[in-house]
Protein backbone atom coordinates (compact mmCIF):
# COMPACT_ATOMS: atom_id res chain seq x y z
CA UNK A 1 0.00 0.00 0.00
CA UNK A 2 2.98 2.31 0.86
CA UNK A 3 4.79 1.98 -2.55
CA UNK A 4 1.15 2.14 -4.99
CA UNK A 5 0.35 5.32 -2.77
CA UNK A 6 4.08 6.86 -3.54
CA UNK A 7 3.83 5.87 -7.43
CA UNK A 8 0.52 7.78 -7.53
CA UNK A 9 1.22 10.81 -5.53
CA UNK A 10 4.60 11.34 -7.15
CA UNK A 11 3.03 10.56 -10.78
CA UNK A 12 0.37 13.04 -9.96
CA UNK A 13 2.45 15.66 -7.98
CA UNK A 14 5.11 15.70 -10.87
CA UNK A 15 1.94 16.22 -13.76
CA UNK A 16 0.87 19.41 -11.35
CA UNK A 17 4.03 20.47 -10.60
CA UNK A 18 5.64 20.06 -14.18
CA UNK A 19 4.84 23.35 -14.98
CA UNK A 20 6.51 24.67 -11.77
CA UNK A 21 9.73 21.92 -12.48
CA UNK A 22 10.24 24.07 -15.80
CA UNK A 23 10.24 27.53 -14.89
CA UNK A 24 12.13 26.44 -11.46
CA UNK A 25 14.66 24.57 -14.17
CA UNK A 26 14.91 28.05 -16.13
CA UNK A 27 16.28 30.18 -13.42
CA UNK A 28 18.21 27.75 -11.76
CA UNK A 29 19.93 27.72 -15.28
CA UNK A 30 19.67 31.32 -15.93
CA UNK A 31 21.44 32.25 -12.80
CA UNK A 32 23.04 29.44 -11.78
CA UNK A 33 24.39 27.94 -15.13
CA UNK A 34 24.64 23.76 -15.63
CA UNK A 35 24.09 21.57 -14.61
CA UNK A 36 20.40 22.58 -13.35
CA UNK A 37 20.66 19.28 -11.21
CA UNK A 38 22.61 18.39 -8.63
CA UNK A 39 23.37 14.56 -8.12
CA UNK A 40 25.07 12.71 -5.54
CA UNK A 41 25.31 9.38 -4.34
CA UNK A 42 23.33 8.12 -0.96
CA UNK A 43 22.96 5.00 1.21
CA UNK A 44 18.89 4.04 0.84
CA UNK A 45 17.32 0.88 1.74
CA UNK A 46 19.87 -1.84 3.35
CA UNK A 47 22.46 1.20 2.43
CA UNK A 48 22.34 0.40 -1.03
CA UNK A 49 23.91 3.22 -2.94
CA UNK A 50 21.69 5.59 -5.47
CA UNK A 51 21.43 9.02 -6.92
CA UNK A 52 19.50 11.41 -5.07
CA UNK A 53 18.42 14.67 -7.17
CA UNK A 54 17.94 18.09 -6.02
CA UNK A 55 17.83 21.76 -7.85
CA UNK A 56 21.18 23.08 -7.76
CA UNK A 57 21.26 26.16 -5.23
CA UNK A 58 24.80 26.54 -5.07
CA UNK A 59 27.51 28.43 -7.46
CA UNK A 60 30.67 27.07 -8.45
CA UNK A 61 32.51 29.57 -7.18
CA UNK A 62 35.65 28.81 -6.42
CA UNK A 63 39.49 30.61 -4.45
CA UNK A 64 42.78 30.73 -6.11
CA UNK A 65 43.77 27.56 -5.75
CA UNK A 66 40.57 25.94 -7.31
CA UNK A 67 38.93 25.13 -4.12
CA UNK A 68 35.43 25.77 -3.65
CA UNK A 69 34.47 28.47 -1.40
CA UNK A 70 32.10 27.74 1.63
CA UNK A 71 28.77 27.01 1.41
CA UNK A 72 27.65 30.16 3.02
CA UNK A 73 29.65 31.80 0.39
CA UNK A 74 27.94 29.40 -2.42
CA UNK A 75 24.95 30.06 -1.22
CA UNK A 76 23.07 32.46 -3.79
CA UNK A 77 19.74 34.19 -2.36
CA UNK A 78 17.79 32.24 -5.22
CA UNK A 79 19.05 29.09 -3.96
CA UNK A 80 18.32 29.93 -0.35
CA UNK A 81 14.46 30.59 -1.44
CA UNK A 82 14.48 27.54 -2.75
CA UNK A 83 15.61 26.03 -0.12
CA UNK A 84 13.46 27.60 2.01
CA UNK A 85 10.10 26.67 0.57
CA UNK A 86 11.76 23.22 -0.08
CA UNK A 87 11.60 23.82 -3.93
CA UNK A 88 14.81 22.40 -4.55
CA UNK A 89 13.37 18.72 -3.42
CA UNK A 90 11.07 18.20 -5.83
CA UNK A 91 13.22 16.36 -8.62
CA UNK A 92 13.08 13.43 -5.96
CA UNK A 93 9.94 12.65 -6.98
CA UNK A 94 11.77 10.84 -9.90
CA UNK A 95 13.90 8.96 -6.96
CA UNK A 96 10.24 8.26 -5.40
CA UNK A 97 8.62 6.34 -9.49
CA UNK A 98 12.70 4.70 -10.02
CA UNK A 99 11.67 3.51 -6.01
CA UNK A 100 15.18 4.59 -4.67
CA UNK A 101 12.83 7.11 -2.16
CA UNK A 102 9.60 7.05 -0.79
CA UNK A 103 7.93 9.84 0.18
CA UNK A 104 8.08 9.59 3.99
CA UNK A 105 10.87 7.74 5.70
CA UNK A 106 14.63 8.44 7.15
CA UNK A 107 16.33 11.23 4.83
CA UNK A 108 18.91 9.58 2.82
CA UNK A 109 22.77 10.95 4.11
CA UNK A 110 25.84 11.25 3.04
CA UNK A 111 27.97 8.05 2.48
CA UNK A 112 30.61 8.71 4.60
CA UNK A 113 28.39 8.78 7.60
CA UNK A 114 27.97 5.10 7.15
CA UNK A 115 30.62 3.71 9.29
CA UNK A 116 29.88 6.45 12.02
CA UNK A 117 26.81 4.80 12.70
CA UNK A 118 26.12 3.00 16.37
CA UNK A 119 24.17 -0.23 15.64
CA UNK A 120 20.76 1.25 16.77
CA UNK A 121 21.46 4.63 14.52
CA UNK A 122 22.40 2.02 11.04
CA UNK A 123 18.48 0.56 11.69
CA UNK A 124 17.47 3.81 9.52
CA UNK A 125 18.27 1.88 6.89
CA UNK A 126 15.90 -0.54 7.43
CA UNK A 127 13.27 1.30 5.41
CA UNK A 128 13.22 3.13 2.17
CA UNK A 129 14.36 6.50 2.48
CA UNK A 130 12.33 9.45 2.36
CA UNK A 131 11.58 13.40 0.73
CA UNK A 132 10.53 14.05 4.40
CA UNK A 133 10.06 12.12 7.34
CA UNK A 134 9.44 12.09 11.21
CA UNK A 135 12.68 14.01 11.91
CA UNK A 136 12.14 16.29 9.63
CA UNK A 137 8.74 17.53 10.93
CA UNK A 138 10.32 17.30 14.70
CA UNK A 139 12.91 20.14 13.70
CA UNK A 140 14.51 19.08 10.67
CA UNK A 141 17.96 20.94 10.72
CA UNK A 142 17.82 22.68 14.30
CA UNK A 143 18.08 19.21 16.48
CA UNK A 144 21.40 17.71 17.53
CA UNK A 145 22.25 14.13 14.66
CA UNK A 146 21.70 12.06 17.71
CA UNK A 147 18.09 13.64 18.22
CA UNK A 148 17.46 12.88 14.49
CA UNK A 149 18.75 9.69 14.60
CA UNK A 150 16.44 8.81 17.42
CA UNK A 151 13.43 10.03 15.32
CA UNK A 152 14.52 7.84 12.31
CA UNK A 153 14.81 4.75 14.32
CA UNK A 154 11.54 5.60 16.07
CA UNK A 155 9.74 5.67 12.55
CA UNK A 156 11.26 2.66 11.82
CA UNK A 157 9.76 0.84 14.40
CA UNK A 158 6.70 2.67 14.01
CA UNK A 159 5.52 3.54 10.53
CA UNK A 160 2.30 3.26 9.48
CA UNK A 161 0.39 4.23 6.47
CA UNK A 162 -1.98 7.06 8.49
CA UNK A 163 1.65 7.96 10.12
CA UNK A 164 2.70 8.68 6.84
CA UNK A 165 -0.43 11.03 5.96
CA UNK A 166 0.27 12.78 9.53
CA UNK A 167 4.49 13.73 8.42
CA UNK A 168 3.01 14.64 4.93
CA UNK A 169 0.57 17.06 6.05
CA UNK A 170 2.59 18.19 9.20
CA UNK A 171 5.80 19.02 6.48
CA UNK A 172 2.97 21.14 4.60
CA UNK A 173 2.84 23.34 7.63
CA UNK A 174 6.40 23.27 8.01
CA UNK A 175 7.49 24.30 4.60
CA UNK A 176 4.65 27.25 4.90
CA UNK A 177 6.51 28.26 8.52
CA UNK A 178 9.90 27.36 7.01
CA UNK A 179 10.79 25.88 10.34
CA UNK A 180 14.12 24.17 11.18
CA UNK A 181 15.68 24.94 7.97
CA UNK A 182 18.90 25.62 9.10
CA UNK A 183 20.90 24.35 12.45
CA UNK A 184 22.61 27.28 14.82
CA UNK A 185 22.70 29.70 12.02
CA UNK A 186 24.02 27.63 9.39
CA UNK A 187 23.20 27.10 5.70
CA UNK A 188 23.79 23.44 5.97
CA UNK A 189 23.60 20.88 9.05
CA UNK A 190 27.18 20.54 10.68
CA UNK A 191 28.54 17.33 9.76
CA UNK A 192 28.21 14.28 11.46
CA UNK A 193 31.21 13.33 13.03
CA UNK A 194 30.12 10.24 15.20
CA UNK A 195 28.14 10.31 18.73
CA UNK A 196 30.26 10.83 21.72
CA UNK A 197 30.03 7.66 23.20
CA UNK A 198 31.69 6.18 19.88
CA UNK A 199 34.17 9.04 20.16
CA UNK A 200 34.79 8.05 24.07
CA UNK A 201 35.13 3.95 23.04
Amino acid sequence: MKRLFDMLAAFLGLAVLSPILIVIAILVHTKLGSPILFRQQRPGLHARLFYVYKFRTMTDQRDADGQLFSDEVRLTPFGNSLRNLSLDELPQLFNVIKGDLSLVGPRPLLIQYLPLYSPEQARRHEVRPGITGWAQVNGRNAISWEDKFDLDVWYVDHHSFWLDLKILWMTLIKVFKREGISHDGQVTMEVFQGTQKQHES
